[in-house]
């Protein structure tokens, strides 16, 4: 007897977060969410991502309204600020100098819209980073090497970024790419999805 899934939908365009989604073997379709992503006046960095997670869930179920909806959003914050995506070479240089030597938290808040019931199941999952130290030579070389200007804190964790760090420490390491599969599979089973 075949088992029977609802539509699983990722409300995301990032090719990484569609890499790790793949992991888990389940079909499943792809939406762009068009979400604000300025924060509130006065918003935590948790607060912001959870916000955000569940905002590009409820997008992509207007396009999938029977579906079930990732939605995620991640942050890197150093000394209390939060750095986003850099956009060009000139603020990655600047956000890389942030983080050299110091301990940076990602949050990634993660939501699953259940169109079905039109509820929702969030979770936020934070990992630290401890930076090495890195010197101007270093930030260029990286930088021209993987021009990582759309991910938040100027690194790629699955490519060569993971040479700027002396150690990470969270419960799950996919969440420093942006969709932590640990925590997706607890929000999929609570939904009835069960993986192979």
């Amino acid at each position: 007897m075949t088992e029977t899934h609802p539509q699983i939908v990722l409300a995301s365009t990032s090719p990484f977060r569609r890499e790790l989604l793949s992991r888990l073997a389940i079909p499943f379709e792809i939406v762009s969410p068009e979400v604000d992503e300025s924060p509130l006046p006065g918003e935590t960095p948790e607060a912001m991502v959870q916000r955000l997670s569940e905002a590009k869930a409820r997008a992509g179920a207007a396009q999938f309204p029977r579906a079930l909806v990732i939605g995620s959003d991640q942050v890197a914050v150093v000394d209390g600020e939060v750095l986003g995506k850099p956009g060009d070479h000139g603020r990655a240089v600047e956000q890389l100098r942030k983080l050299s030597g110091n301990t940076v938290t990602f949050l990634t808040g993660l939501c699953l819209y259940d169109g079905a019931t039109d509820t929702t199941d969030t979770c936020l999952v934070p990992f630290q980073v401890q930076f090495r130290e890195l010197d101007e030579g270093r930030i260029e070389r990286y930088l021209r090497h993987e021009q990582p200007y759309n991910c938040a804190g100027s690194f790629k964790s699955e490519a060569l970024g993971i040479s700027l760090f002396e150690r990470m420490e969270g419960e799950d390491p996919t969440a420093l790419i942006g969709l932590p599969l640990i925590s997706l599979t607890t929000l999929l089973a609570r939904a009835g999805v069960m993986l192979p």
